[in-house]
């Protein structure tokens, strides 16, 4: 691939702007929109889309990464270059507070809207959505992100079947988002997490070192465990999470 960095790192925010306004914006604006409300299910859905249509969107130009934990979890793998990673990751969390931002301005339209509410946050204790302890959070984080990092090095992988992988990583999000949200609103992304914090401010800046920890964490222990099981693959330049392949 010879895209520019600085396009790629574009795609990255763009693409992680969708991520955090479609799915947090989804959590916020239609969650409990009232009589018919989408639920748990429909947030799951909003953030497993965002990854799936940007991956058909901009995996053949970045890579499609859309999460600081998934870029470390790939060099983790050898399967991204590490001299990337601080622009990849800057990119990441700019277009999550992007997001966030957007995100804020609408729904502070409506009357009657307070950050009170958390405006999809992540927390743990009294700002867990089902009331989990610290540890409980951090574990559920660890273990999701290690199977969504799991996922994304195998679907992604040159022996898996080509094409497919964005359906499987769409979906994979999907369904640890209907495990996780009841128990943190579901992160295992930092930038995901970043976004609506900086607006909450408190509480959601206070807790979000566990958001940063926690993914990193469970990329990090999948990018050893897939190279262990799988053996190692060479750097690509920086398509190698390009979820279009």
């Amino acid at each position: 691939m010879n895209t520019p960095i600085s396009k790629r790192c574009l795609a990255e925010l763009l693409g992680t702007f969708w991520l955090v306004f479609g799915g947090c914006g989804s959590a916020v604006l239609a969650a409990a929109f009232p009589a018919l409300g989408i639920g748990f299910v429909g947030v799951s859905l909003a953030f497993g889309l965002t990854v799936l249509t940007m991956a058909y969107a901009i995996g053949h130009i970045s890579g499609c990464h859309l999460n600081p934990a998934v870029s470390i979890g790939l060099v983790t793998a050898k399967r991204f270059p590490a001299g990337e990673l601080p622009a990849y990751i800057a990119s990441q969390v700019a277009g999550g507070i992007l997001g966030a931002a957007v995100l804020y301005i609408i729904a502070s339209g409506k009357a009657g809207f307070s950050l009170s509410g958390g405006f999809a946050s992540n927390g743990f204790g009294v700002h867990s959505p089902g009331g989990y302890e610290m540890m409980s959070c951090l574990i559920a984080e660890v273990v999701l992100t290690f199977f969504f990092l799991m996922i994304i090095l195998g679907s992604t992988d040159k022996r898996a079947p080509q094409g497919f992988a964005p359906i499987a990583i769409g979906l994979g999000l999907t369904l640890i988002h209907l495990i996780g949200i009841p128990v943190t609103n579901l992160s295992v992304n930092p930038a995901r997490s970043t976004g609506p914090a900086v607006f909450v401010q408190g509480w959601a800046l206070e807790q979000l070192w566990l958001f940063w920890v926690a993914p990193i964490a469970g990329a990090v222990i999948a990018g050893v465990v897939y190279s262990v099981i799988a053996g190692d693959e060479p750097v690509q330049q920086s398509r190698v999470a390009s979820a279009s392949r």
